[in-house]
């Protein structure tokens, strides 16, 4: 024990995570083995589970609704012996849809072992952090004493839908906490620290043609072969080189959707596409949305018989990075150090929660965690002999900034 009474040092904290090893995989395969895919699945199976076991633990949890009063989370919270700040551990229980399940080794849902090996959907993200982060809450409700404010772990049933509707109830929304003073999300990969990411801005664009028999004399215009020329646009786009050295990643232009047509016999006369721009602090929102602009009025120009293209913005999230020297990081990379890992802040390409966090105002970390192979891909798998130096590193981290 440290000088500090009640507060364990890193050895103790270490063992903790050992002891702990075999029931964190016990939960988690639990959690694998109910399907919960976003938007697909119900959710009740493994917050059911999840509710069951803070419950045998005795750590006080409470039920998240989205707006329309369905279930999207669980949140527990444990509250030190004396007032402080509030930190969030935040692991999804969702899960990415299964593909092709006649190309898995193992079902999807099997939670199989093999070697040091926990396969099936949800293993890496993120329902084995879920069951380290439950552990951590168990030990920290033991030990009043042992620090200050509060420990709330966010266990968020609609992560994959990108609604992100437990993160919303929890912190914005009815039922939201607005003391918090940080969040670390427990997504997989044990070398960084993921200190920020890429925004996205999104937009559903809507191309017009003008409708005609497929057969006959006068066809019309086809809604599809204008917005073939959008999507050639973007697809042969070029940003502007621009060089930032606090932000390392370039924005991207992908087109991730089209619909358009009804009949054989009918020249379609309208065409939706979905475009995905991936934003950083130099290339924005305003700068998504005046590209978006100017691509339709160029392809508008050479269809001039037809409507004027329109589009509508479906979701903003700006870049973000944590500050040089942020608590979050620099408590989990100080962690980490005392269970034998060295770990470095990163950038992510894509967006996560963390974005949705710092329009909160809220700093975040999003990632760091299990190795992992197969991340919303077929045999989704993570190694579990890492589990006990992931606890450790997240447990100490919090200890450290609960203080």
């Amino acid at each position: 024990m440290t000088n500090q009474d009640s507060v364990p040092d890193a050895a103790v904290i270490r063992q903790l995570a050992e002891s702990d090893a075999p029931s964190v995989l016990a939960l988690a395969r639990r959690l694998i083995q109910k399907p919960s895919r976003g938007g697909i699945d119900s959710y009740d199976h493994v917050i059911e589970i999840l509710e069951e076991w803070l419950t045998e633990h005795q750590v006080p949890f409470r039920r998240l609704q989205d707006h329309r009063a369905a279930l999207v989370g669980l949140a527990a919270e444990v509250t030190g012996a004396q007032p402080g700040p509030r930190y969030v551990l935040d692991a999804c229980i969702d899960t990415a849809p299964f593909g092709n399940v006649d190309a898995w080794t193992h079902a999807p849902t099997s939670g199989i072992v093999i070697g040091d090996w926990l396969y099936g959907r949800g293993s890496s993200d993120s329902k084995t952090a879920a069951a380290i982060f439950a552990h951590i809450a168990a030990h920290m409700q033991r030990m009043p004493a042992a620090f200050s404010g509060t420990l709330a772990v966010l266990f968020d049933a609609d992560e994959h839908t990108g609604s992100f509707g437990g993160a919303k109830a929890y912190f914005s929304g009815p039922q939201s906490t607005n003391d918090v003073s940080g969040v670390m999300i427990g997504y997989p990969g044990p070398e960084h620290i993921v200190i920020g990411a890429r925004g996205i801005f999104r937009a559903r664009i809507t191309i017009f043609g003008i409708s005609g028999h497929s057969g006959g004399r006068h066809p019309g215009i086809s809604a599809i072969r204008k917005a073939s020329e959008i999507v050639q646009t973007v697809s042969e786009y070029q940003f502007p080189e621009a060089c930032d050295p606090t932000f390392p990643h370039e924005p991207y232009l992908t087109v991730t959707g089209i619909r358009g047509g009804e009949h054989f016999t009918v020249t379609p006369d309208l065409c939706t596409l979905d475009l995905d721009v991936r934003l950083t602090p130099r290339f924005d929102a305003e700068c998504a949305q005046r590209l978006v602009r100017e691509i339709l009025a160029s392809v508008d120009e050479r269809w001039s018989g037809t409507p004027t293209s329109a589009y509508k913005i479906e979701t903003i999230w700006p870049a973000y990075r944590l500050p040089d020297g942020n608590r979050l990081a620099s408590a989990l990379i100080e962690a980490a150090r005392h269970v034998g890992l060295h770990v470095e802040p990163k950038i992510a390409w894509p967006a996560n929660i963390g974005n949705y966090l710092a329009t909160q105002g809220i700093p975040a970390t999003s990632g760091f965690g299990l190795p992992y192979q197969g991340l919303h891909a077929t045999d989704e798998c993570v190694r579990i002999d890492m589990i006990p130096k992931v606890q450790a590193t997240y447990h100490h981290a919090m200890l450290m900034l609960l203080q």
